[in-house]
């Protein structure tokens, strides 16, 4: 049985490389959850999950508090 070709895209020049670091501590309880999670939906890269799950939550929150002209309440009229 030979292993499946992973193909993964190749940083551009024009991404920048990260450099800046995040630190999260978490229980031996979250830690598993976590992990169980991954095993079961086999996520290889646990970094790019972490920061794409909460990059992607923090861009839904951002759009759902975006500034408007008018309330939501003087909208519904």
């Amino acid at each position: 049985m030979r292993k499946r070709d992973k193909t993964c895209a190749k940083a551009t020049p024009e991404i920048p490389k990260r450099h800046q670091r995040m630190v999260c501590l978490m229980s031996e309880e979250e830690q598993r959850i976590v992990d169980r999670y991954l095993k079961k939906y086999k996520i290889t890269n646990k970094s790019r999950w972490l920061r794409e799950t909460v990059l992607s939550f923090i861009y839904k929150n951002m759009d759902e508090d975006y500034p408007t002209l008018f309330g939501e309440h003087d909208m519904r009229r």
